[in-house]
């Protein structure tokens, strides 16, 4: 019975530390990528959104959790929806079980895809362990920490575009150069609300190289310059270009924040969690009007 709740204990603490309230962002994209493209339910699609759900999101915040646990661990919102405290004895376990779980999705994506496709998936998986993992620790190289992390989410929706064969057109890329703005706007505001525990741990970042305020308004303008591509992309895909606004509604009461109250902007944080579920919402409408040819 003991090996029983033991084993629980561990899938619970793996549950958590892939982050389900994110595994949306992953997917998603991949999957609307997909369909969009090719208009059919097939073995790719089925494939890849299932790794891009779980396994690669275990991976990427498996690593995370286990190299970034002496930080965690003095870190208060750390433990729950923002991230598991993953106790050292799980490490081993949560490397393994991120990697074996990983690798067999890896190997069937490979061999459905060609080489276009396994550059684009070798990139994805790079930036994913080069974020965390030690001697690489991009996450503490500012400005590489958001550019990194804006891979994490785009390089799912450009490896579906790869894999599914779409046209490179003007708008597409302006599409993918868009939802990068929005990947790099959505690291550094989530960055503020550590710049005092970075700093007292000795941890580099964009916010705390450039400071809480300055990087709220980067952010800001990050998220503008996102939804003013979208502005270039054919209708109804320009309508995104509205879901700019709510992120930059939750992140203008933080306009004057300082390196002092940085802290507070966890309260804008958490609204962002919730916020890309509405605007996701948003985004899926906006991709059924696509697809079924409305303009």
């Amino acid at each position: 019975m003991g090996d029983v709740d033991s084993r629980r204990g561990i899938a619970g603490r793996l549950l958590l530390a892939s982050r389900p309230v994110s595994w949306i962002n992953t997917a998603f994209p991949f999957a609307a990528a997909m369909l969009l493209t090719t208009g059919r339910v097939d073995a790719p699609l089925v494939v890849g959104t299932l790794f891009f759900l779980v396994p690669y999101n275990l991976l990427m915040y498996g690593i995370n959790d286990v190299f970034d646990y002496a930080s965690d661990a003095r870190n208060p919102r750390k433990g729950g929806v923002e991230g598991a405290l993953l106790p050292p004895a799980l490490h081993g376990a949560t490397l393994r079980w991120a990697v074996g779980l990983a690798l067999p999705f890896v190997a069937v994506l490979v061999a459905l895809g060609g080489p276009a496709s396994w550059a684009v998936l070798a990139v994805s998986l790079f930036a994913v362990v080069a974020y965390s993992a030690p001697r690489l620790r991009c996450k503490e190289v500012p400005v590489l920490d958001s550019v990194t992390s804006s891979i994490h989410f785009v390089s799912p929706a450009a490896y579906g575009l790869v894999l599914a064969g779409a046209e490179w057109t003007p708008s597409l890329v302006a599409l993918l150069a868009a939802f990068t703005c929005w990947g790099m706007a959505s690291h550094a505001f989530g960055a503020v609300q550590d710049v005092v525990p970075d700093r007292e741990a000795g941890i580099a970042s964009i916010a705390t190289a450039l400071g809480a305020r300055s990087t709220v308004r980067l952010a800001m303008a990050l998220w503008a310059l996102a939804g003013a591509l979208m502005l270039l992309t054919p209708w109804p895909a320009a309508l995104a270009a509205l879901v700019a606004l709510p992120y930059l509604v939750l992140a203008a009461p933080f306009w004057r924040v300082t390196d002092a109250e940085s802290a507070s902007a966890n309260r804008g944080w958490r609204h962002f969690l919730w916020v890309n579920y509405a605007c996701g919402f948003l985004v899926t409408m906006v991709c059924i009007a696509w697809a079924l040819g409305v303009r």
